[in-house]
């Protein structure tokens, strides 16, 4: 570090030179500048060797080499995001033109309302059920309808959910249920059977494990004294029909939510969702 200081004298001139604070007079016609740290000061001193007096000048100047650029990394590529995991939609019901239309058959005018809107092909026969593949968004979705009849509905949902190794919590299991009010949508994200056999036979095919979402659509219950297995096998009456139809489509709403954005937005959709006013 050194210290370049100035002299100036009404007699003469001279240069002095600094190091580690002590400064050197030497008589000179010439001001030498010299580099040291960012510092100024000025003083007055006395010289022995002009007997006058000079004013002092200093100034200190780092001389250091500029600081090292840093260096600009290269911008990193983005992760890619992983791939969304599919999710399997079963609607129960009983194969054939006599159930079609019937009460116990909602789950599958459930599936049938999905692949409509999303262009599913339901037209081939996997695992004992009419099946179809495509996607809600960018999700890969499995819509099934098993063909066994209701009672035996965990023989093609057990074979599908165990063939293409589907986590359960993306299982979706779609039912009516007799104890819900008519056109009314509860979705869970678990329970037990409550007395529905598909949803019986699901579960003792799948190792007597419960913890699967499922989407249930309210029946009603049977009119008097009325057999609940004949209730069930009942059609609609034509506001019925509007009001499950309606009923479908918010359904349809609350699968897209549910694969989309997740389980609890789309619970709380059909929690707010609000029966057709015929």
């Amino acid at each position: 570090m050194k210290l370049a200081c100035v002299i100036s004298s009404t007699a003469s001139s001279a240069t002095v030179l600094c190091r580690r604070g002590r400064c050197l007079f030497s008589s000179s016609s010439v001001a030498k500048t010299l580099n040291s740290s960012s510092y100024r000061r000025g003083w007055m001193s006395n010289t022995a060797a002009t007997g006058s007096l000079h004013q002092i000048s200093c100034s200190m100047i780092t001389s250091t080499s500029p600081p090292d650029t840093p260096a600009i990394s290269a911008p990193q590529p983005e992760k890619p995001k992983p791939k969304p995991q599919p999710w399997l939609i079963v609607g129960l019901g009983n194969p054939g033109k006599r159930y079609a239309g019937t009460r116990h058959n909602v789950g599958f005018e459930m599936i049938d309302t999905i692949a409509d809107a999303e262009g599913i092909s339901m037209g081939s026969v996997s695992f004992k059920a009419q099946f179809g593949k495509g996607f809600i968004g960018d999700v890969p979705i499995m819509l099934a309808k098993p063909q066994t009849f209701m009672n035996a509905s965990g023989e093609s949902v057990g074979a599908i959910v165990s063939y293409y190794k589907i986590p359960l919590k993306q299982v979706l299991v779609v039912f009516d249920d007799l104890d819900l009010p008519f056109a009314k949508l509860r979705l869970l994200p678990k329970g037990g059977h409550g007395g529905h056999n598909g949803m019986r036979s699901i579960m003792n095919h799948l190792k007597g494990n419960r913890d699967f979402p499922r989407l249930r659509i309210g029946i009603g219950r049977p009119p008097g004294k009325m057999d609940p297995a004949s209730f069930v096998l009942r059609t609609f009456n034509r506001q019925e029909r509007e009001e499950l139809d309606f009923t479908l489509q918010n359904g349809l709403e609350a699968m897209r939510i549910l694969v989309l954005e997740g389980f609890d937005k789309s619970a709380t959709f059909v929690n707010s969702s609000k029966p057709l006013t015929v």
